[in-house]
């Protein structure tokens, strides 16, 4: 089986050696996205809820970009800084998931890239 290596200037781009996502079969798997602007590669404000809002648009582009989309996500896993933001990350979580939602697992990470607040990461079928 071969993958096909994702990029997409719609997203921020990687500022490692990883990629956006990668398309095996019929499955996307994307990294993870936090909240940098992708026309100025910076973080966004320090606010959980702008901050989720710039991932899930982070994470939409990548998963078009793919040829899938958040319809097609079966499994999304959030890292949060503060797991006491978790309620706040969740509201705007279901509006872009409104309708039958992906597995899901949420995590405190002792540090997140850049000092974001949130991280999340998702596997979708294409």
């Amino acid at each position: 089986m071969s993958k096909k290596i994702i990029s997409t200037k719609d997203a921020p781009g990687a500022v490692g050696p990883y990629s956006q996502a990668v398309v095996t079969g019929n499955m996307v798997f994307t990294a993870g996205q936090i909240a940098l602007d992708p026309a100025t590669g910076k973080l966004l404000a320090d606010d959980i809820t702008i901050q989720t809002e710039q991932v899930l648009k982070n994470l939409t582009a990548v998963l078009t970009a793919a040829g899938s989309s958040l319809e097609n996500v079966v499994k999304c896993t959030v890292f949060l800084k503060d797991m006491g933001e978790f309620a706040a990350m969740n509201a705007v979580y279901g509006k872009f998931f409104s309708e039958n939602p992906p597995a899901r697992s949420a995590v405190q990470a002792a540090a997140l890239p850049l000092g974001a607040r949130v991280e999340i990461e998702a596997i979708a079928f294409v």
